[in-house]
């Protein structure tokens, strides 16, 4: 199995973005869908982003409006968390945690619909403009949305840098095993290091108000 602490492709430049998946509150404030330790890696979050606001993008997980909506199995799956629809949880809670949402601008953010990023948004194409090819991943569900954020960051062509110590989920179980699929599975292109080894390695000055 590769070393946790190291990118093995060498440091990382200019070329890379910072994309923090669905730090959101209606996963961290007491929902159907909290994740209970989003508390304990959201420190190791801020950290990256205070670092480089200007070089990170949220993503927002948007829930349908009300039940029933949605293509397909979404309807369904709406239909089993009506709890969690906008009509139920307001708008409110799709916002960012407060300690990451100060930091937009100039973080940007995408809203997506479902689990990946990719899909329905023009994510790819604001990367490809400013030069992109690396991302730095953090963020939850590890085994949900991050997983959908870093297959799509694979198939685009992507090097994956995933922090480790700023993953969360709902579950140990599913955590764990998901970190050891992106080890095994993945090894040639996903690189799971430490937020402290990131940022000594990302040889880029940080921004001059972080």
């Amino acid at each position: 199995m590769p070393k946790n602490d190291e990118l093995r492709y060498g440091p990382l430049t200019e070329t890379c973005a910072h994309l923090c998946v669905d730090m959101q509150r209606l996963f961290g404030e007491g929902t159907d869908w909290e994740t209970p330790w989003m508390g304990r890696v959201l420190p190791k979050v801020e950290q990256v982003v205070a670092a480089h606001p200007s070089r990170t993008i949220f993503t927002r997980f948007i829930p349908a409006e009300r039940p029933g909506e949605g293509q397909g199995t979404w309807r369904r799956y709406y239909e089993r968390w009506a709890s969690m629809t906008i009509e139920q949880i307001g708008w409110d809670m799709v916002e960012l945690m407060p300690s990451l949402a100060r930091f937009v601008p100039p973080a940007e953010v995408i809203d997506k619909h479902v689990y990946s990023p990719w899909e329905e948004t023009d994510l790819h194409q604001r990367l490809q403009r400013r030069g992109i090819d690396t991302l730095a991943i953090s963020g939850g569900e590890t085994d949900v949305c991050v997983l959908g954020t870093v297959l799509g960051a694979i198939d685009r062509g992507y090097r994956v840098v995933l922090l480790r110590d700023a993953l969360c989920s709902s579950t140990d179980e599913t955590h764990d095993a998901s970190l050891h699929v992106y080890h095994r599975r993945y090894g040639v292109q996903v690189e799971p290091v430490t937020t402290d080894v990131l940022l000594a390695n990302w040889l880029v000055p940080a921004d001059a108000h972080a």
